[in-house]
């Protein structure tokens, strides 16, 4: 069955599920801790459908492709009006809903990748890369900027962050990604993560939560 986005009431939203367009080195903390420079822009790149997963359900690492496969804790954005050259209020009132998504990141293959100066969609946007949530109505949010995003694993906070923290806000992402790439209904945009990435392995169980809006119990199979 194709990958069907649902609100967290389990209304079934928009099908079918389009690209996926991530935000890289979104928030300083992150980008300190992995020694990375500091983006001038908004740094971006795709995932394609086939990434997606439905973060419910128990998920599996591709060990044959990489040994040190990291989690990266991330909002979502979900897209339900085509956004093209738009400007921020069009971003605003093109938001359907928001979710959760985990980055998975194959982070040895990204950093050879960057040695060599290639793109990362091999570390970035294979199958099941993207565990991503249902999501809650855009009016159950009163504030983008001021969202509480918590990762727990095996009983341990890993990462715990905010919104607030982001160096480019929500909807001057959704305005600056739609100059380059037209954002359609189904689309989602993840918009980066804080800081306290780190290594996933088999049999790790997550706690990712949104605020007091969202939570998700899940386990890498």
């Amino acid at each position: 069955m194709a990958y069907a986005h649902r609100y967290v009431d389990g209304e079934t939203l928009i099908h079918p599920l389009g690209k996926v367009v991530c935000i890289g080195r979104n928030y300083a903390e992150h980008v300190r801790e992995l020694n990375n420079a500091m983006p001038t822009e908004p740094l971006l790149f795709i995932k394609p459908a086939t990434a997606v997963v439905p973060m419910e359900e128990p998920f599996a690492l591709p060990s044959h492709l990489s040994s040190d496969i990291h989690y990266e804790t991330e909002l979502a954005i979900l897209i339900g009006a085509t956004l093209k050259q738009a400007d921020e209020a069009e971003a605003k009132a093109a938001i359907a809903g928001f979710g959760l998504a985990l980055d998975l990141t194959l982070r040895d293959v990204q950093s050879k990748l960057k040695d060599k100066g290639q793109p990362w969609e091999k570390a970035k946007a294979f199958d099941g890369s993207c565990p991503l949530s249902r999501f809650v109505r855009a009016d159950a949010v009163s504030d983008i900027q001021n969202l509480g995003l918590k990762l727990t694993i095996n009983n341990e906070v890993r990462q715990d962050g905010t919104t607030a923290d982001m160096i480019n806000p929500v909807l001057s992402l959704l305005a600056y990604i739609s100059q380059y790439f037209t954002l359609q209904p189904g689309d989602v945009v993840l918009t980066g993560t804080p800081e306290g990435v780190g290594q996933l392995h088999s049999g790790d169980q997550l706690v990712v939560t949104l605020d007091s809006l969202l939570q998700v119990e899940t386990r890498v199979r």
